[in-house]
């Protein structure tokens, strides 16, 4: 794709920085550089200048570099202008740069959008990209960086060639069954490979919940009765005061959340209104509140006051749970051994008793549940739906021997149109929008 117009943005962080880098793609990025950097610079090697405004002003001493299309990010003519990065030089370099005719800014995701058209990156390699950029913890990095390096894709496009193999194996077999060069009776063959498939999509699809742990989070959310100490250890969790704690019960009315880095996972821990009946009215939100974060959560910590136990009902009996004995400190002697006996973990938020070795487990969980982060992992719930369909489609196609060969060819073809979508080969112009709306500006 050729496009008619430049654009250009900051693509570096927050202003005022040490140094910020101004990107500008299109036929006249050429032109602007020749212009501002006084004269044209070697291709792919950055070189220091002073770049002027057509006027002869000086705007800043900095480093420029230009990349020509096709080799570039977007597949365009590409450059960098690396220039100090305080708030008056950057906006006074976009002024004069989108002061040339047939040059503007971008809209968000437009760099990418452009190296999508001009073949530089498929959509599922988009959409890591933009998980890179996003990426806070080291397994959403890795994880990223994987499927920004094609492994995902390869792994749809590879189901693709497959399927438009068999589906060809068997319109050869429709048409061409009195020829000697066909082998015969191919079915049996293609319909066996098409049931393995099948068994691979649904194998792939079923960690999608480990990657939505890898990419938002392994949600751990603090219940128990008023007073249970649940804003006490969230607050050691989260090692600073994010929760108010009192001795008056019903403190806690909201949900609070924090968002902890373990051994590189993102965890988020949710603090909760203390359970119990006859609760007052804005309480009673707040419990309504727990109990449906309870019900999407991965990890329940069940708190209980060990020297006053209180029991509450009506928990989630599908989500696991961990018995939290606290204010440990409060016991002693015998007392103290047979409450260490009833819980999972006993602790002291006081004497940090207990604390390290209950984060560690839910650590050990949030791993467990995110598996291998090398694993090749569908990233988006666009590529469960699309790949459900497919398998919906291959599913017709093998039982349903009676609509005939002809039929269930077409069903191969429509499973391998869906792999397409996923990747971006085939009919996404009305995705494109959603998905590089996500990006930020300079990206």
């Amino acid at each position: 794709m050729i496009s008619r117009d430049s654009i250009v943005a900051l693509s570096s962080g927050r202003l005022p920085a040490g140094v910020a880098v101004i990107r500008i793609s299109g036929p006249r990025t050429r032109f602007v550089v020749e212009t501002i950097a006084d004269g044209m610079v070697k291709d792919r090697t950055t070189v220091l200048r002073k770049f002027r405004a057509p006027d002869g002003s000086v705007l800043d001493n900095g480093l420029v570099v230009f990349f020509p299309g096709p080799a570039s990010f977007t597949g365009e003519d590409v450059a960098e202008f690396h220039v100090h990065g305080g708030r008056a030089v950057v906006t006074r370099m976009l002024e004069t740069i989108t002061g040339f005719d047939g040059v503007r800014h971008a809209e968000p995701g437009e760099f990418t959008r452009r190296a999508f058209l001009n073949g530089k990156v498929d959509l599922v390699e988009t959409e890591a990209l933009a998980d890179l950029v996003n990426a806070e913890t080291e397994a959403q990095r890795r994880f990223a960086v994987q499927n920004a390096e094609g492994a995902q894709s390869e792994l749809y496009l590879s189901w693709r060639r497959r399927l438009v193999h068999a589906r060809a194996m068997i319109e050869a077999e429709i048409d061409f069954a009195d020829e000697d060069d066909v082998p015969g009776s191919v079915s049996d063959t293609v319909w066996s490979d098409v049931r393995t498939m099948i068994g691979e999509i649904d194998r792939h699809v079923a960690g999608f919940r480990a990657a939505e742990i890898i990419r938002d989070g392994f949600e751990v959310v603090i219940l128990g009765a008023p007073n249970a100490g649940k804003s006490s250890l969230f607050n050691a969790l989260a090692r600073r005061d994010a929760a108010i704690v009192t001795d008056e019960p019903g403190t806690t009315r909201d949900l609070l959340s924090v968002v902890l880095d373990l051994d590189g996972l993102r965890v988020r821990l949710t603090d909760t209104a203390g359970l119990r009946d006859a609760p007052g009215k804005v309480e009673a939100i707040g419990i309504e509140k727990a109990r449906a974060k309870a019900d999407r959560a991965d990890l329940l910590l069940l708190l209980q006051d060990v020297a006053d136990p209180q029991e509450v009902d009506s928990l989630p009996m599908a989500i696991p749970t961990l018995r939290v004995g606290t204010k440990f400190d409060l016991l002693d002697g015998q007392a103290a051994r047979d409450a260490d006996s009833r819980y999972d973990h006993t602790i002291s938020v006081v004497e940090g008793t207990g604390v390290g070795a209950l984060l560690a487990e839910i650590g050990q969980r949030a791993a467990s549940a995110a598996g291998d982060v090398g694993d090749i992992l569908p990233s988006r719930l666009r590529h469960v739906e699309l790949l459900g369909e497919a398998n919906r489609h291959l599913r017709r196609a093998v039982d349903d021997r009676a609509i005939g060969q002809e039929l269930r060819a077409e069903e191969l073809r429509l499973a391998a149109d869906r792999l397409g979508r996923i990747v971006g080969a085939i009919d996404v112009e009305d995705m494109l929008d959603v998905i590089f709306s996500q990006f930020c500006i300079g990206k």
